[in-house]
């Protein structure tokens, strides 16, 4: 459950300067599954955290150049073996649709929750991640209005094409239909 700061019990916060106040009276009721690895196609290092965090080392890796500058957050991050990172409060907007548009209303970031996954649209997402991302669905929504699930390339549609493919949105659907 969140506590009063925003903050799920069982993540690990590590607090994102890339986020601000939501637009007065606005209801949270989207949710964005994202993926991500840095660099592409590796998973278990910090880079992700680095980069929510704007300490990435642009000249770290080389796939990192385009990076630099970036100023981006999710509200979590859920790895590969099912640790939850959490990078902004539930009551803050976190920076993570960018240009985005659902159901005929702009600005995404102002009405949702954004889950990174761990992962590329090239490789399967794993066993841990959606046991844990069931259950951090489950509790936000015990928390928040939230009505609806999308993946990023449905808000942004030409410019974002994550999580992909290989999601597997009705094992993520089973999963929640037993609640």
């Amino acid at each position: 459950m969140p506590r009063r700061d925003g903050v799920l019990q069982g993540a690990r916060f590590v607090a994102s300067p890339n986020c601000d106040a939501r637009p007065r009276d606005t209801a949270v009721t989207l949710l964005v599954l994202h993926s991500i690895s840095l660099p592409p196609g590796q998973y278990g290092g910090d880079a992700v955290e680095r980069l929510f965090t704007n300490r990435l080392d642009p000249a770290a890796h080389t796939s990192f150049r385009g990076l630099a500058g970036l100023r981006v957050s999710a509200h979590f991050l859920l790895q590969r073996d099912g640790t939850l990172l959490q990078f902004v409060p539930l009551q803050l907007r976190a920076w993570h649709a960018g240009l985005s548009r659902w159901r005929g209303r702009e600005r995404c970031n102002d009405f949702s929750i954004g889950v990174e996954l761990e992962g590329s649209e090239a490789a399967p997402f794993v066993d841990a991640q959606y046991a844990r991302l069931a259950v951090l669905l489950r509790t936000l929504r015990a928390r928040l209005p939230l009505r609806e699930i999308a993946a990023h390339s449905d808000i942004a549609p030409g410019r974002k094409t994550d999580p992909g493919r290989v999601f597997d949105w009705s094992r993520l659907l089973r999963a929640l239909a037993r609640d």
